[in-house]
């Protein structure tokens, strides 16, 4: 009784916060106790998962007031997935995560899923990285135009006539580093939205137009570790089974 108040049996200032650092603490030991490979589990069986050895896990951590997502690469040995790295701090779309297949152009949302990660991009002429890698030049475009035949696809400016696409040489870092998520690629559905890439964040406290974002040292890192002979995979928001 004297914690929480005097002979009043009143409550001490402060005694809200007291209960809900109590809580969160609560919480905090019971995740403690579930691996992040424990959360993988469930989804083990999955389309798309039967053949990968790598898979970037982008899970919403977010509780109360406070905004987290988090990206956790884990890697498969003797048919047991363990965690690879420390979890990295990423950000999503301003929108939050679309639910699975409900993802649409400009809805500015992060396509939940399972997708493939085949290509790796950036600004220098190469990167420290096993996958395939390509260079991004003043003239590549990323159209987003919905109408175009080449929708979701990387072309050269000079053989496209599209309303709208995306500089993939931006005049910032954020595509100085960046892996495409193969999310409506095969095959293209016209308006089920497009340029879904890893790539370097403008900031902590940042958003997206739809893609999962870090930072760029934590990029690298992905980098240096995916490798194409292990079929990498991106989770997104995963769903119940």
């Amino acid at each position: 009784m004297i914690l929480f108040g005097g002979k009043s049996g009143k409550r001490l200032p402060g005694t809200g916060c007291l209960l809900a650092l109590a809580a969160l603490l609560s919480l905090a030991a019971c995740t403690a106790r579930t691996t992040v490979a424990d959360r993988l589990a469930p989804y083990s069986q999955a389309t798309g998962m039967e053949n990968a050895g790598q898979v970037l896990l982008v899970t919403d951590e977010s509780f109360l007031f406070l905004t987290s997502h988090k990206i956790y690469p884990l890697e498969k040995t003797n048919a047991l997935w363990q965690q690879a790295m420390a979890p990295m701090d990423a950000v999503i779309g301003r929108n939050g995560f679309a639910p699975p297949g409900e993802k649409r152009e400009g809805d500015g949302r992060t396509p939940s899923g399972l997708f493939r990660l085949k290509t790796a991009f950036g600004y220098p002429p190469s990167a420290p990285t096993q996958m395939p890698y390509r260079q991004m030049l003043e003239d590549d475009l990323w159209i987003d135009d919905p109408n175009d035949p080449d929708y979701n696809r990387l072309i050269r400016q000079n053989q496209t006539k599209a309303a709208s696409y995306e500089k993939m040489k931006r005049d910032d870092d954020l595509y100085k580093y960046g892996i495409i998520i193969e999310y409506n690629t095969d095959p293209v559905i016209k308006g089920l939205g497009s340029a879904i890439f890893l790539h370097v964040w403008a900031g902590a406290n940042s958003t997206t137009a739809g893609c999962v974002a870090a930072s760029e040292d934590d990029i690298l890192k992905i980098l240096g570790w995916l490798n194409p002979a292990k079929n990498p995979v991106i989770f997104i928001n995963p769903y119940e089974p």
